[in-house]
């Protein structure tokens, strides 16, 4: 799980720090529109969002109760929720980005990680 919770943290914190500095960017990058400016706000204040995650999983990467598996069921709600709205975006709404399909695998691999972890926490 220490392992699980320091990419999860990596990940979401690069992610968060690119939605801040450069919203339109990522946005052309995961999506392929472009956004307009209450689009970047809302980007920015999603990347502020997911400081917050970051955060919260890498303070909680060196515990091993039930803060850890809290955290991990949390970031298996987040990651399982950006599976279907990312791949709703490139499915039912047609966005083509280049970082659409390797977002969309990343955050299957991560919520499959995170169910594993809480599967093995449950057994221990």
């Amino acid at each position: 799980m220490r392992l699980l919770l320091a990419v999860t943290a990596i990940f979401e914190g690069v992610t968060a720090l690119a939605l801040v500095l450069l919203p339109g960017a990522v946005a052309r990058l995961l999506l392929g529109p472009p956004l307009d400016t209450p689009g970047a706000v809302v980007a920015r204040l999603t990347g502020c969002a997911l400081f917050a995650l970051a955060f919260i999983c890498w303070s909680a990467r060196n515990d091993a109760g039930l803060v850890a598996d809290r955290v991990v069921a949390a970031m298996l709600f987040y990651n399982a929720a950006a599976v279907f709205l990312l791949a709703y975006a490139r499915l039912g709404l047609g966005m083509t980005g280049i970082g659409i399909v390797p977002g969309i695998l990343a955050h299957v691999a991560l919520t499959v990680w995170c169910g594993v972890c809480l599967r093995a926490s449950r057994r221990a």
